[in-house]
């Protein structure tokens, strides 16, 4: 992974029922240079993002309490900078429109290619900081063009 900023490690929320995936998912996370939390209910991921900014957040569509594509709306509608991944053990077209109808950002499906969500990771990631670099880039064109403007303003009122 490349990290423009190495001293600030991404953070993910893993949200999957599954025990042994959330661990896998921490583990391999962290060893490719993100940091990591976990959890295995909907609404602890609702309570967890509302505590912390995470970059992304890998869930699972089949969750105990609410389906993974509920969690996806809630999560748009609160967080929308926050990349959204649906990690899914049975794809279907249906599903994967479905999700990316309610806004997530990716699809990918389990067993996990851990190359491959790696790979999603690092381009979600890229379309952050992308976006980010946009709005930068548009709230400075802004705050000039606001500068400017008092200027010619001001300069009016100087001149009559």
């Amino acid at each position: 992974m490349v990290n423009p900023n190495p001293s600030v490690r991404p953070t993910v929320l893993i949200v999957d029922d599954d025990n042994g995936i959330r661990k896998l998912l921490t583990t391999v996370l962290s060893e490719n240079g993100y940091d990591t939390d976990a959890c295995g209910t909907a609404q602890e991921a609702i309570a967890k993002a509302n505590e912390r900014f995470y970059n992304m957040l890998l869930i699972d569509i089949i969750l105990p309490d609410m389906n993974g594509l509920e969690l996806l709306t809630k999560i748009k509608e609160t967080k929308p900078k926050t990349r959204k991944i649906i990690m899914t053990g049975n794809p279907s077209l249906q599903n994967a429109v479905e999700a990316l109808n309610k806004g997530a950002d990716a699809y990918i499906m389990k067993p996990l290619d851990v190359a491959k969500m790696l790979t999603t990771l690092e381009e979600q990631l890229k379309k952050q900081r992308d976006e980010r670099e946009v709005a930068m880039e548009q709230f400075a064109r802004g705050r000039l063009r606001g500068r400017i403007e008092l200027i010619s303003r001001e300069s009016q009122t100087l001149e009559t």
